[in-house]
């Protein structure tokens, strides 16, 4: 029952911001004349939609990651797997692929689990993900495909724009045709996650602890990281790449509310959207009537909220 009013309160919440995303921009749109109906309609509210799916996909991500390598600093932007998915969006732009293999979302998709295998099998000690290892090989790879992206955009000058338009992150050209896709993927891939909570709890307190109680451990990580990578792929083909949800949504949930990915991974949901829709609306009026990339907005939210862990972190080592 208290569930269901924190769902009915947060609900409220993101209401009462989308209807702000809505009318709040660089534009004044109060009149509601024809000009400021259209952008309500074509502009604002396509972005609105997609800032609600982006937030929940990234923060069930980021929840499901936490869980699965049992290192609350674990974050899809961090571990590098958004900077390959927009690698491979870059690469099918410059190769004009973006019909091939269900275009940008395709390549995005394959690249972001490609990086998830090689930060894995660096990560990897027998059976074991070793914490520091693992943070250090996707920041590693978050600097090298970095490197790799600013010399395609060197050699591929006609193609920049839209580079650069993946690496920043951005909601600013979403349209309803881009909705439809992202819309199903994220559905699928909550809805999957969303299954796997018992084993995902059950792998918090251990691999072998998890198959004590008859959970299969290395198969429901490749379902939660197969599940998670795809909603990845596709935020980032469509929206570009947008650091620290994952991160930060799923942490003050847990503090919140507990352990229990039954209970985490719908209030992340929650927490999802209303963080994505207050960058979007930042990245929107901060600099009015120029708009900041809302990626950069979620990255100085989110760096310093890293570096905090990263210090109480520390403070547990060394009592």
């Amino acid at each position: 029952m208290k569930d269901l009013i924190w769902y009915f309160v947060l609900t409220l919440i993101v209401l009462g911001l989308v209807v702000l995303g809505l009318f709040w921009g660089s534009v004044d749109v109060s009149s509601l004349d024809e000009n400021s109906i259209y952008i309500i309609k074509n502009i604002r509210l396509p972005r609105v939609i997609m800032s609600l799916l982006c937030g929940a996909g990234l923060a069930v991500c980021g929840s499901a990651y936490q869980s699965i390598f049992q290192n609350p600093l674990s974050d899809p932007y961090i571990l590098g797997v958004s900077s390959g998915a927009s690698l491979g969006a870059a690469v099918a732009i410059i190769l004009g692929l973006e019909s091939f293999f269900f275009g940008i979302g395709g390549f995005a998709f394959l690249f972001a689990l490609a990086t998830v295998w090689i930060i894995i099998k660096i990560a990897s000690v027998g059976n074991r993900l070793h914490t520091t290892t693992l943070l250090l090989a996707g920041i590693s790879i978050n600097f090298l495909i970095a490197a790799l992206i600013a010399i395609l955009m060197v050699l591929n000058s006609e193609n920049m724009d839209k580079i650069i338009f993946w690496t920043m992150g951005s909601m600013s050209a979403t349209k309803f045709s881009d909705l439809w896709i992202v819309f199903v993927f994220v559905l699928i891939g909550i809805i999957a996650i969303r299954l796997y909570a018992r084993e995902l709890n059950a792998i918090l307190t251990g691999n072998e602890s998890a198959r004590s109680l008859g959970v299969n451990v290395e198969r429901t990580k490749k379902v939660i990281l197969l599940f998670s990578t795809l909603m990845i792929g596709i935020i980032v083909a469509k929206s570009g790449v947008i650091g620290f949800v994952g991160l930060i949504v799923p942490h003050i949930v847990r503090i919140l509310v507990g352990s229990d990915n039954r209970r985490i991974i719908p209030f992340s949901i929650f927490g999802g959207m209303i963080f994505m829709l207050m960058a979007d609306i930042l990245s929107r009026v901060l600099i009015a009537p120029s708009e900041l990339p809302v990626g950069s907005i979620t990255a100085l939210i989110g760096s310093p909220f890293f570096i905090y862990l990263l210090y109480n972190a520390k403070k547990q080592l060394n009592p």
